[in-house]
């Protein structure tokens, strides 16, 4: 009988044990940075406030990021080969005095360029600088003794010009029209300009860019009202790391009328782990008396939930229950009206109607 008794105290021993464990550990709703003890938590784990930001981890370009590329050397690789559309810069020692070739000359649709009524036109698309050059020297000794032709490339139509924004697709590439599609998913924006360089080089010669995020789509928190049992409102905001809890509730435009002063940051733990991690705000310290402490910096994929007021929110219940009861109430109430109505008038006829 003892034995038996022994077996059930060391029985309920660890019951109470595992369920203590259970307790102290698993995933539950907690103040990260409150101390069981009373202690000042070191500096290392406090939240980042009002008075001591901290810098966000080096941006990293997603869908749909807008970035903003600028081309600051664009030089084709050689050999360049003169296509529709370019303009070269001719000039010829040992022109005729009232036909000097001096100018910049477009390649034609035709790929001919066209050297004064004197000279006529030839064609050079398809050729190189220097090829270009031999062949308008041919083409001038018809009517030259012996001219110099020196030619430069002006402008190329087919190097399209890459100065602009670029919206980031699902895909993870930016489309750059005449040069294709890179991908920059994922990058910060030194990787990103170094990986679009090295693709640029396959066209141009020792290419340099210039890179910038235009629009912080990718990275953003979130504001959930609550709206006292009339639907909760959900606000999403691009974020740029300097924001804190009375600039987000300035992206509202305040606090609502439906709403409490009871707000918390809800912040997803680190990792994989599924507990949920609440700061509290104490609304009235921040508004009211500039009070910094719990004005925290909101991080990427924050949500900054606002309660909503319990009388408000039993108002809105009641309202809503009352509602059918009041309906059949004026459709009762309508009836019966009708009703005394056509008995008045009945009455003012004798019983004879109309």
């Amino acid at each position: 009988m003892s034995h038996d008794v022994k077996n059930k105290s060391l029985l309920s021993v660890l019951i109470g044990t595992l369920l203590v464990s259970v307790l102290l550990t698993g995933c539950r709703p907690f103040d990260y940075y409150d101390d069981p003890l009373g202690n000042r938590v070191s500096p290392e784990v406090e939240p980042p406030r009002e008075k001591s930001m901290v810098s966000l981890p080096a941006y990293r370009i997603e869908p749909p990021d807008v970035i903003m590329i600028e081309l600051l050397k664009m030089v084709p690789k050689p050999p360049y080969v003169l296509q529709t559309l370019d303009v070269v810069y001719v000039r010829v020692l040992g022109a005729l005095y009232d036909q000097p070739i001096d100018n910049y000359y477009v390649v034609s649709a035709e790929g001919t360029v066209d050297l004064g009524p004197s000279y006529g036109a030839l064609r050079i698309q398809g050729l190189t600088i220097e090829q270009a050059r031999d062949a308008i020297r041919t083409h001038l000794l018809r009517t030259l003794r012996a001219p110099e032709v020196s030619v430069s490339l002006a402008q190329m139509s087919a190097m399209q010009p890459i100065n602009g924004q670029y919206q980031v697709g699902p895909s993870g590439e930016v489309n750059l029209r005449y040069y294709g599609s890179v991908h920059v998913a994922g990058m910060t924006l030194m990787e990103a300009k170094l990986t679009i360089e090295k693709h640029l080089s396959h066209y141009l010669s020792d290419p340099v860019v210039s890179l910038d995020v235009a629009a912080y789509n990718s990275k953003s928190y979130y504001i959930i009202t609550q709206g006292a049992g009339n639907g909760d409102s959900v606000r999403k905001i691009p974020i740029t790391g300097n924001e804190t809890v009375l600039d987000a509730i300035a992206q509202i435009g305040g606090m609502s009328q439906l709403s409490s002063q009871e707000i918390w940051i809800a912040r997803p733990a680190p990792g994989d782990y599924a507990c949920e991690q609440r700061f509290m705000v104490d609304w009235q310290a921040i508004s009211g008396g500039g009070s910094t402490a719990t004005n925290y910096q909101i991080m990427p994929n924050d949500r900054v939930f606002i309660v909503q007021d319990n009388f408000m929110a039993t108002s809105n219940w009641i309202n809503r229950v009352m509602s059918p009861f009041e309906r059949a109430a004026g459709v009762l109430s309508f009836g019966a009206s009708t009703i005394r109505n056509v008995r008045n008038v009945d009455q003012d006829y004798g019983g004879y109607g109309y």
